[in-house]
């Protein structure tokens, strides 16, 4: 073989073994990322976190029908607990978030000043939006 076409067959050659490599970065890339990957993954709201927990309870627990009622009911107690607890700390939790918001601003200038507010309200905005998406999921 002239030399000529043996480098012409090892370039082809490495240009198709850097493609194959390529192609199985990016599938297995794709594979972790892709819509069909995150059917598995966790559940995102409470009240999907509740559901996957009472079916993984079921299966693997074999409840019978009175122990899952009574699950429900424990589990409706619970969700009780805590949502008295977040009201009663809500405005705490508020006012350390105000102090810390109201510290920061002292130490920045006023063009500072303007930019935080708009870093704040974005961030809102995007709490906002990702609470009206898991509501709707619910």
């Amino acid at each position: 073989m002239k030399p000529l076409n043996r480098n012409l067959a090892l370039s082809l050659t490495l240009v198709f073994l850097s493609g194959l490599a390529v192609g199985v970065i990016g599938h297995s890339y794709y594979a972790r990322t892709s819509p069909a990957a995150r059917k598995g993954a966790p559940p995102r709201g409470p009240r999907d976190f509740r559901k996957a927990y009472i079916q993984d309870m079921k299966s693997r627990l074999k409840l019978s029908a009175d122990q899952q009622a009574r699950l429900d009911v424990i589990l409706d107690q619970t969700e009780a607990k805590y949502k008295a607890f977040r009201d009663r700390t809500r405005p705490e939790m508020t006012a350390i978030q105000d102090a810390q918001v109201a510290a920061i601003n002292a130490m920045l200038v006023p063009e500072q000043q303007t930019e935080y507010a708009k870093m704040r309200k974005e961030r809102e905005d995007r709490r906002k939006k990702r609470e009206a998406q898991q509501g709707k999921r619910d």
